[in-house]
C-alpha cells in the first residue's frame, strides 16, 4: 500500500515537477547526518522541527495547525475525490474527511535527506509508517518540497519516493502461516483430545498458539506457543512453554507446501531433547502433523505418524 506524508491509508501520489534540481544543489543533511556549514545547519534544524510540528499534528488530529504547514500554493490531490485541493482552508476541510476515514491512527516521520535546491526550496526524503490498532504497521517512502515563506518552511508539494526500499515488517514475514489461526482439534478415537487456538497478537507481531491435551476428559497437559520473526537471523521461530515446566525452541523453513520445525526442548526433569515437526496444508480446514528424528537424552525414539488436524472454527 502506498502512502503519503499526510494520511493514514487514503493518501495520493503528487507528482511535482516544479522545481528543477540543479547539479549543484547542496546536500545539507543526508543518512549520517553530515552538515556542510553551520549557515545549512540551521535551515535543516529548522525543517526538522518542521516535520516533527506536523507529526503531531497529525497525532492530535488538530487539522488547523496541520494546515498551517503548507504554503497558501501549495497543492494536494484527493484521493476522495481526485481534485487538486489549495489554499490553507480546502486543506484543514479535507484533512477533517481525512480524518474520518482513518480513525484512531499514527503517523511516524523518518527522515532520510534533506537538500537544499536554493536559499527557499529544500527538498526532503523520508519514510512515513502508519500504525493501526490491531494491524501492522505500514510503511513507504516520500518526498517533500518545501518553500521558505516570511522566515518558516512550508510544505509546496508531496509524491511518493519510488526509491525507498523498506523491508518487510514481522506481518508480512509471517503472513505464509496465517491459515493457522483459528481453532483446531485432534481425536485418536481413544478419549486422547489435543485442542490448538491459534490467534494474532496486538498489530499482528506473533502468532499465539494455546494448547490442552486431554485423555477420557481429564486435563493432563496445557501450553503456550509464541511465533514469531526472528529479525537479525531472518527467520521465523518458535518458543514453547507447557504446564508441567517444559520449554521449547524451534526454527521454521518452508519446504515447497509444507512446513519444517526444527525443535530443541528442555523436559522438566532437566533432559534435553530434539525433533523435527513436520506441517502438510491439506486444504483450509485440515493439515497433517508428523514428528521425526526424536531424541530424548540421547535416545533415538520412533517417529510420530502422521496425524490429521481438522479445523473447527476461525477468529
Amino acid at each position: 500500500m502506498k502512502l503519503t506524508f499526510l494520511v493514514v491509508t487514503l493518501t495520493t501520489i503528487v507528482i511535482f515537477n516544479c522545481v528543477q534540481m540543479p547539479t549543484a544543489a547542496k546536500a545539507i543533511a543526508n543518512e549520517n547526518n553530515q552538515v556542510v556549514s553551520s549557515k545549512d545547519n540551521v535551515h535543516v534544524e529548522a525543517i526538522k522541527k518542521a516535520i516533527k510540528s506536523y507529526e503531531d499534528a497529525f497525532n492530535s488530529r488538530d487539522t488547523k495547525r496541520l494546515a498551517s504547514h503548507w504554503s497558501n500554493e501549495g497543492v494536494y490531490t484527493s484521493q476522495l475525490t481526485g481534485d487538486e485541493i489549495v489554499g490553507r482552508d480546502a486543506l484543514e476541510a479535507e484533512f477533517s474527511l481525512l480524518f474520518a476515514e482513518a480513525k484512531e491512527s499514527k503517523l511516524e516521520l523518518t527522515t532520510k535527506s534533506i537538500e537544499l535546491v536554493s536559499p527557499n526550496v529544500a527538498v526532503e526524503h523520508g519514510q512515513a509508517t502508519v500504525l493501526k490498532p490491531n494491524q501492522a504497521p505500514v510503511k513507504s517512502g516520500y518526498s517533500v518540497v518545501y518553500v521558505k515563506r516570511e522566515g518558516k518552511w512550508l510544505i509546496d508539494r508531496v509524491s511518493d519516493d519510488e526509491d525507498w526500499s523498506a523491508a518487510p515488517t514481522h506481518y508480512q514475514q509471517l503472513k505464509p502461516l496465517e491459515w493457522m489461526i483459528g481453532d483446531w482439534v485432534d481425536q485418536d478415537g481413544n478419549g486422547n483430545t489435543i485442542k490448538t487456538n491459534c490467534k494474532w497478537t496486538r498489530n499482528q507481531n506473533f502468532i499465539i498458539r494455546a494448547f490442552s491435551a486431554t485423555q477420557a476428559e481429564r486435563l493432563e497437559i496445557t501450553g503456550m506457543q509464541f511465533v514469531g520473526w526472528d529479525a537479525h537471523k531472518n527467520q521465523i521461530r518458535s518458543w514453547v512453554f507447557d504446564s508441567d515446566g517444559g520449554v521449547a525452541e524451534g526454527i521454521w523453513k518452508l519446504k515447497g507446501k509444507n512446513w519444517i520445525v526444527n525443535t530443541t526442548a528442555t523436559l522438566p526433569d532437566g533432559k534435553r531433547a530434539s525433533s523435527t515437526t513436520i506441517l502438510r496444508p491439506l486444504d483450509e480446514n485440515s493439515f497433517g502433523w508428523q514428528k521425526t528424528n526424536r531424541v530424548v537424552d540421547g535416545e533415538i525414539l520412533p517417529n510420530i505418524d502422521e496425524v490429521i488436524i481438522v479445523r473447527t472454527s476461525r477468529e
